[in-house]
């Protein structure tokens, strides 16, 4: 379970007190930014949470902070806070990836019902991260021939055609195929491209 954090980026410090207040009573760890810029300058060193983020703020927008995000690679969910009348940049924030938007003043149910719903996202993204950095370690034990024989395997490529790319025999290819799943502890092709697909989600940003 990933521990309930939040960054809560808004302009307005009544916002930023009254919310934060909220959260913390409802066990939640706060970190309060100013603006959206003070939030990236930090981003890439704290560790992953959920957003709420405002639209409307000086300097940098929500939608331009989240865009920052996307670009940067990081993998936190992202609930919009946002005035009436915001409602159609509030679906274009929804469009671009944000779990949820919840119009200002709210309520405590529904900021917490928008919360919930990116944490589980943040539990899953991180479960599958976990799969995928093990996928990965399990990888390591292959030679590096053994690697590209998987490799050629994960593109859907008959042995033959392994075999010539890397100038080998197809009965070499098969060794190298009984040998990385037995190093694996797999008993079909079809787990082996398993463990590979989750290995490659490492160098992928979750969900």
């Amino acid at each position: 379970m990933t521990e309930k954090l939040v960054y809560l980026v808004d302009d307005e410090e009544a916002i930023r007190r009254s919310a934060g207040f909220m959260l913390r009573t409802s066990g939640f760890k706060v970190e309060s930014f100013a603006s959206g810029v003070e939030f990236l300058k930090d981003v890439r060193d704290l560790p992953l949470g959920c957003v709420l983020l405002d639209i409307r703020m000086p300097g940098m927008d929500g939608l331009e902070v989240q865009q920052a995000l996307i670009e940067r690679g990081v993998a936190m969910p992202v609930v919009i806070m946002t005035g009436h009348g915001d409602v159609n940049i509030a679906v274009r924030a929804m469009k671009a990836g944000a779990i949820d938007f919840i119009e200002k003043p709210f309520e405590k149910a529904v900021l917490m019902a928008a919360l919930d719903q990116a944490q589980a996202r943040l539990d899953r993204s991180g479960q599958r991260r976990t799969n995928a950095e093990e996928a990965a370690t399990r990888l390591k034990i292959l030679t590096p021939r053994e690697r590209e024989v998987l490799d050629g395997l994960v593109e859907g490529l008959p042995n033959k055609t392994i075999a010539f790319d890397l100038g080998i025999s197809p009965r070499t290819v098969e060794i190298h195929r009984a040998n990385l799943m037995a190093k694996l502890e797999v008993r079909s092709l079809s787990e082996a491209l398993r463990l590979a697909f989750a290995a490659a989600d490492v160098d992928t940003p979750a969900d």
